[in-house]
């Protein structure tokens, strides 16, 4: 939780509890063209850019059905495009009327343009042009410099780069000339949550292909370190969720590693190393530390091959967490398919996770075991499918489709 001019406000999945704790909370509606946030107030003054309809990002019915029997786990063309396919198809059907410019669609986004790319399906990158063409192109900015509001740019810039026209940039552009134009204040970390990583820095990073201006990309450079110095164990190779876990103990004793943090930082790692260049100073600082967390990371493998939300303690959790376990395999796998990861070493990890993964697929395409928003490890149904970790989901897929050609 952060203090804005005043006012409360949290970041990202810190907010899980809005609809939950606070009494007099006005739900914003995110229907409509532009999906302009008007002025909701929750007691203690909430703004209404932190909370959302949790309906439109996912549910937990009762009953959702058998689980799929049609799939094969192997990493094979046929196979990954098939699974890919079938979860994009139900996701894309459920939420495109709920689509938002929040963060939590963010990565869904992202992960719909590289199932299109997988696939060659042209359905699912059309559903993404028209939806950057419903917000104008624009990003969500009442709250600057929030990072959860610049998640969205990296469809946005990802667009851009395969048809440069003005309107797809333009706003996500100005956004962030003000952002590398601002001035750290030095008694408070710009991201102090380790989701931010994933929210902001690709979004930089592409700023930078699209202009060739360094000044995007040593920003995003100076605000990681900054980070990681604050938020990354330099022994246990993980990050803190952020500074309230520095202190805290999982039930058996070990630190608290949340799962679906660590995965939005290992994808924010591949997202930034695919678009800086191999001449950039501190690109060795970034290969250093993915490689430590996913040596770390493939040394907790659960035997079903996922992870549990929380990292250091499996035995406290029922289920795998799937959100987070999609966003390590597709790590991992880009790591091996740009060689900068083992093959003989981490392949078996990544097969091992992609099979655990398919497991929680269900006949209509619903993908489970994803844990609600939230900031912290903590427990959910089998049946638990919210858009985040679809978007990781279909990452994983595109990776795991290109592993399949090696």
């Amino acid at each position: 939780m952060a203090c804005y001019m005043g006012v409360v406000t949290m970041a990202g999945e810190g907010w899980r509890a809005v609809g939950l704790s606070l009494i007099g909370v006005v739900l914003v509606g995110m229907a409509g063209a532009g999906m302009a946030q008007t002025a909701a107030v929750a007691a203690g003054g909430t703004p209404a850019a932190v909370v959302t309809e949790r309906n439109d990002v996912g549910d937990a019915p009762d009953d959702p059905g058998p689980l799929a029997t049609g799939l094969s786990a192997k990493i094979t063309h046929a196979d990954v495009r098939k699974a890919a396919k079938m979860v994009a198809d139900w996701e894309l059907a459920r939420a495109e009327g709920s689509f938002n410019q929040q963060w939590t669609y963010a990565a869904l986004y992202d992960g719909m343009l590289a199932a299109s790319k997988t696939t060659g399906d042209p359905r699912y990158h059309d559903a993404m042009v028209r939806m950057a063409e419903r917000f104008s192109w624009k990003l969500v900015d009442d709250r600057f410099p929030h990072a959860d509001d610049m998640a969205l740019g990296q469809a946005y810039m990802d667009l851009y780069l395969e048809k440069r026209e003005a309107v797809r940039d333009a706003d996500t552009k100005a956004v962030l000339d003000r952002l590398v134009a601002r001035e750290d204040d030095p008694a408070k970390l710009l991201w102090w949550w380790c989701d931010a990583l994933f929210m902001a820095s690709p979004v930089l990073a592409r700023m930078y292909t699209a202009t060739g201006d360094v000044r995007y990309l040593d920003y995003m450079d100076r605000e990681w370190w900054e980070t990681s110095a604050s938020l990354y164990d330099p022994v246990e190779h993980l990050y803190f969720r952020d500074s309230r876990y520095f202190t805290q103990r999982q039930a058996n004793g070990q630190k608290i590693f949340w799962s679906r943090g660590n995965g939005w930082v290992m994808g924010a790692l591949v997202k930034v190393l695919e678009k800086m260049p191999e001449s950039y100073a501190s690109r060795p600082k970034y290969i250093a530390q993915y490689r430590q967390m996913a040596e770390r990371i493939a040394a907790i493998q659960g035997k079903d091959g996922l992870w549990r939300s929380g990292l250091l303690d499996p035995e406290a959790y029922d289920l795998p967490e799937v959100s987070g376990s999609a966003f390590f395999t597709y790590a991992l796998a880009w790591g091996i398919n740009h060689g900068v990861l083992d093959r003989a070493k981490y392949e078996p990890v990544v097969r091992r996770s992609w099979a655990g993964i398919l497991a929680h697929i269900y006949a209509d395409g619903r993908l489970g075991s994803i844990q609600p928003i939230d900031g912290q490890p903590g427990k959910f149904k089998a049946s638990a499918s919210y858009v985040y970790g679809v978007g990781g989901f279909l990452l994983a897929a595109s990776e795991a489709d290109a592993l399949a050609e090696k």
